[in-house]
């Protein structure tokens, strides 16, 4: 996988959305978890800094590996640059999440039968 390449992962996390950047994303080696590795955070050094990355790097920053359950996931993007990592909270309906059934196992046996 390229050094340049950078993905923008949007889940759910204790009632709100989190947007955050890394450079590496898997299907982890634990059932039913995406792997996210080597976040990617604003420069330090910049002027105006920005209260909810900072609170997302204070949470997630020292953090080697992160392992997210698939059901939590919103979506995964491969992007050109980074963006500001943030979080926010969902209100009402906007907090019901559905999952869509599907089965884990797939049936055994012929088809139809």
């Amino acid at each position: 996988m390229s050094a340049d390449r950078i993905f923008k992962i949007v889940f759910l996390n204790q009632g709100n959305v989190v947007e955050l950047y890394a450079r590496q994303v898997a299907q982890g080696n634990l059932f039913g978890f995406i792997e996210i590795e080597d976040l990617v955070f604003g420069g330090r050094s910049e002027v105006v800094v920005d209260p909810s990355e900072e609170s997302l790097r204070s949470e997630f920053g020292q953090a080697k590996r992160l392992y997210l359950p698939m059901h939590a996931v919103f979506r995964i993007e491969e992007v050109e640059q980074e963006g500001v990592s943030r979080m926010r909270s969902v209100k009402g309906d906007e907090a019901i999440v559905r999952v869509f059934p599907i089965p884990l196992f797939p049936p055994s046996g012929p088809r139809g039968k």
